[in-house]
């Protein structure tokens, strides 16, 4: 199995790109999770977790500072934006929870793939210096580690 080669990013942009790394961390601990039985409680609650202390943080960020390079009406923003509303949908959904997770796990697995080799290689593409500063002066978090949850039950 062939891997892409790693993306180089723009230094203002590399915080983001680790939120997204951390959010594929995410999207493993579901589908091992998944694999191995867990029940669909345990999983939604760690759902839930991330969605509260990371998701819509990182959301926020990228609708009110990043999308802005290419502007609300692009194309490619306009998917990200659609996504966005749709996995906040499965994060926040209550009923048929082992499906929501199933569904969350390969959607936000492609959406971030889909951010990190299109949307962002097209804002690096036209950001203009001052805009990737701007960026850059947010002091952008890394996400939660993994252990700082209470219920590794990916392990």
């Amino acid at each position: 199995m062939r891997h892409p080669k790693p993306i180089k990013r723009h230094p203002s942009l590399q915080p983001i790109s680790r939120q997204h790394h951390f959010g594929l961390l995410f999207t493993w601990k579901i589908r091992k999770g998944l694999a191995m039985g867990i029940s669909a409680e345990r999983m939604k609650a760690y759902r839930d977790w991330f969605f509260q202390k990371e998701i819509l943080q990182h959301f926020e960020l990228e609708e009110k500072h990043v999308f802005k390079i290419l502007g609300e009406k692009n194309s490619l923003v306009e998917r990200a934006l659609q996504e966005h509303v749709r996995l906040k949908e499965l994060f926040q959904r209550e009923d048929d929870i082992l499906n929501a997770l199933k569904d969350l796990e390969k959607e936000l697995t492609a959406h971030i793939r889909f951010e990190e080799r299109i949307l962002f290689h097209k804002i690096e593409e036209i950001a203009q210096p001052e805009q990737l500063k701007l960026i850059d002066q947010l002091h952008i978090p890394d996400m939660a580690k993994s252990d700082e949850y209470h219920d590794p039950f990916w392990i």
